[in-house]
């Protein structure tokens, strides 16, 4: 296997790459009272050190109260940004580019007093309701929704300020931003209600706000995704069509990156094509993709329903077999980017082993890394 297109240079605008490997964004739980500490430095700078392109950071918390719910996730705001601010140093020292992944959950969050750090803080989303139909709380105001725009241009320009290279909004599974665009959740009949396109409305505020915050060349990824957390079969777009009008939007709006968060890259997205979601998302748009799921794992993400139905799918498969539809991907200039998420938590040298083709050197994914950064 030849990985030498994984690790030519990639350049988009004012985001320039040493290679195409990603640092997939995955919350862990290690920024107490929200701010990241030495520890959370040293994790993301040992990935820098070891040939990964761009970090995306986990998902951190724009200011608003309901953002997230659990005190060890990092805020980007006060104390925060002073965390981040050395994050960002640590990498840059190393060689290494870094975007943070601006992040508001949504619905998504619990009612009760074990919801941290603020338990009086009620969720939020479009219409307040469950994807079941289920009342949940108050639709957010058209104020309300202002302030959240607001608040997510002011992490973009802190983003920028505190020097970081690019922001990532974080659209998909089923968080605030992906809230309004799927139908099960927003029921507005409102401008931030409606059909497909319309349901973008949301969205394309925010990419505004945020690129009237830094200027024309600061680059703004999007990741966004079909999937939503516990409902694995969901699809925005039920077609090339579909997808086609979905993403026109935020295009123009101003996005410069789509991260298309597939649970297993080499799926086809449509029936009829072979082609991913992230290479329909490049025919579709032109614009530079992301593409992420299951890359250098020995068994696939699967939920304990689609284990019932990919048997064959979730046995020990060849990573390395993987990796060369990977770049297989990349050769036919479907897909620009990869994204590694838990083999690079399990192994902080998976690039450098992936680069000089050491592909049995790579450490086996197992649940215990999740208890500690390394």
């Amino acid at each position: 296997m030849n990985t030498e297109l994984l690790f030519a240079p990639f350049k988009a605008g004012n985001l320039s790459l040493p290679n195409r490997i990603v640092m997939a964004p995955m919350t862990r739980n290690f920024s107490p009272q929200g701010v990241p500490g030495p520890e959370v430095a040293a994790y993301y700078r040992h990935r820098a050190e070891n040939a990964v392109g761009l970090i995306v950071t986990e998902g951190t918390a724009i200011n608003h109260p309901s953002a997230v719910e659990h005190t060890s996730i990092p805020n980007f705001y006060g104390e925060g940004l002073k965390g981040w601010a050395k994050v960002v140093e640590e990498v840059h020292a190393a060689g290494g580019k870094i975007i943070p992944q601006l992040w508001h959950v949504g619905t998504a969050r619990q009612i009760g007093a074990d919801n941290q750090p603020n338990p009086e803080a009620l969720p939020v989303g479009p219409s307040g309701i469950s994807p079941a139909g289920e009342k949940v709380v108050e639709p957010l105001t058209e104020t309300e929704i202002a302030d959240i725009i607001t608040a997510y241009a002011q992490a973009a320009a802190d983003a920028k300020r505190i020097g970081f290279d690019g922001i990532e909004l974080h659209g998909a599974h089923g968080y605030l931003i992906d809230q309004f665009f799927w139908d099960k959740t927003n029921k507005r009949t409102d401008q931030y209600g409606g059909n497909l396109v319309q349901r973008t409305r949301f969205a394309v505020e925010v990419i505004e706000a945020c690129r009237r915050a830094v200027g024309p060349d600061f680059p703004i990824v999007l990741r966004f995704s079909q999937w939503k957390m516990y409902h694995y079969g969901e699809k925005l777009a039920q077609t090339p069509q579909e997808l086609e009008l979905f993403l026109a939007p935020l295009v123009k709006a101003g996005v410069d990156v789509f991260h298309c968060s597939s649970r297993r890259f080499w799926e086809p997205e449509f029936e009829g094509s072979d082609l991913t979601l992230a290479a329909w998302t490049k025919k579709l748009t032109g614009k530079p993709v992301i593409t992420v799921g299951s890359i250098g794992l020995e068994k696939a993400f699967l939920s304990e329903l689609e284990k019932s139905h990919h048997s064959e799918s979730n046995k020990s498969n060849s990573v390395e077999a993987r990796l060369e539809q990977l770049v297989g991907l990349v050769e036919r200039e479907e897909v620009d980017l990869i994204a590694v998420g838990r083999a690079l938590l399990v192994d902080p040298a998976f690039a450098v082993k992936l680069r000089d083709q050491q592909i049995e050197a790579i450490i086996p994914y197992n649940d215990e890394v999740l208890k500690s950064l390394n």
